[in-house]
């Protein structure tokens, strides 16, 4: 009894010791429901510095009714934060990419291309969290043909995967990667979101990890994160492609 109660005692995690780069982050300023202005896109970057990050991309949302943004407003809300991360001297990588929404106006976008990539040819991807899109492998598909290649956002938080580990076939055959929230791995979001995710790693299904970070309270959850340590093992011995962002 002893012994497995050690097994899964909960630890508390330096980020930084896993990953140095957080690929998905809300800490542009002013255009999502990320960080509201640039003084908190500043206590934010702080904040995980100090967790042990040392690369940011953000990724604000781009999604049809809600956050109308696009290459332009990005890069304004990128240039305010690294002016005021000059002025600062505060030393830290900042790349902003962007978080799409698989929605109505998403083929659009394929069809003008220019989407801004995590890496390489790679685009950050989301979809609504209460249902998956009907015509999801077609968009998939479009996604390939376009010459783009997806990472899939928070798998784990989807309503329609519920366990379901089988429904990721049809993102797989499309070269489909996933992206885990650490905070998933705490309960953050929920007891089911983290037994989601603590399968997904169990599989060996995810290829990236980023916080996610929104907002103070995402940072302070984040600054004092515990998980089981046998997650935590796994987390390590992860071979994240954050390295090469």
């Amino acid at each position: 009894m002893f012994s497995i109660f050690k097994k899964n005692k909960k630890v508390t995690v330096h980020i930084g010791n896993i990953v140095e780069q957080d690929m998905h982050s809300h800490i542009l300023p002013g255009i999502d429901d990320g960080a509201a202005d640039v003084d908190i896109s500043i206590s934010l970057i702080r904040g995980m510095m100090a967790c042990g990050i040392k690369k940011f991309i953000g990724t604000p949302h781009i999604m049809s009714e809600l956050h109308k943004n696009n290459r332009d407003t990005i890069t304004n809300a990128y240039q305010k934060l690294k002016t005021a991360l000059d002025e600062q001297q505060i030393e830290i990588a900042v790349r902003y990419a962007a978080e799409y929404m698989i929605d109505e106006n998403f083929p659009n976008l394929l069809k003008e291309g220019n989407l801004l990539t995590v890496t390489g040819n790679k685009i950050l991807v989301e979809t609504p969290f209460y249902y998956e899109p009907i015509d999801i492998e077609d968009i998939l598909f479009q996604i390939e043909t376009a010459g783009y290649q997806a990472i899939l956002a928070h798998p784990e938080r989807y309503h329609f995967v519920d366990h379901k580990l089988g429904i990721f076939k049809k993102y797989f055959d499309h070269n489909v990667e996933l992206q885990l929230n650490i905070l998933s791995l705490s309960g953050y979001y929920g007891s089911k979101e983290k037994e989601v995710a603590e399968k997904l790693l169990d599989a060996g299904l995810y290829t990236y990890i980023g916080t996610d970070l929104h907002h103070e309270r995402h940072l302070k959850r984040l600054s004092h994160i515990q998980i089981d340590r046998s997650v935590l093992k796994k987390l390590e011995n992860t071979d994240w492609l954050n390295k090469h962002i």
